[in-house]
């Protein structure tokens, strides 16, 4: 949708509107709340700072909706969506790359308790794998504003999808 279109919208239907985006309530209402934006920069600001800082909470609900890399969304809801054309680089045939996405999510899961996240879109298998790599080699504390800094570039991408100038 427009920019315009967006800020004309009623507050329920511009939080609907942008849920897709990131599904953090505070991070929404924020959004939502600071219309009418008079430029697409202006929305993408607001909502990088809104997204400043995520509480482990918010990080552990939007990590709920995010599949694994390398396995695909289900669904045709908008969210699943984009994660599909966010890992599209991904290929889900090569079982080499597979393989060892499979073995790099169990291992950073049983070190870290949670999904690996990262703003796939735009990156090879083979970056994704080496980032998922590195960051195997965080601490708790390091790896909790990694991966919230993952979630707002992510929530930013599919903000400018949403919401065009």
């Amino acid at each position: 949708m427009h920019l315009s279109e967006f800020n004309s919208l009623g507050r329920t239907q511009a939080v609907e509107a942008v849920r897709p985006a990131l599904d953090i309530p505070r991070w929404l209402e924020a959004v939502v709340d600071a219309r009418p934006f008079s430029h697409h920069a202006a929305l993408l600001g607001t909502a990088r700072s809104a997204a400043q800082p995520f509480t482990p909470e918010e990080v552990e609900r939007a990590l709920s909706h995010h599949p694994r890399i390398g396995e695909r969304a289900e669904g045709s809801h908008r969210e699943a969506g984009f994660s599909r054309a966010e890992q599209s680089a991904v290929d889900p045939t090569d079982a080499d790359v597979r393989r060892r996405l499979r073995e790099g999510n169990l291992a950073y899961e049983e070190k870290f308790g949670r999904v690996f996240l990262i703003r796939a879109a735009g990156r090879t298998p083979e970056k994704i794998l080496e980032h998922l790599s590195a960051r195997m080699a965080n601490d708790p504390g390091t790896e909790r504003a990694v991966v919230a800094d993952q979630l707002r570039q992510i929530a930013l991408l599919r903000l400018e999808g949403l919401v065009t100038p």
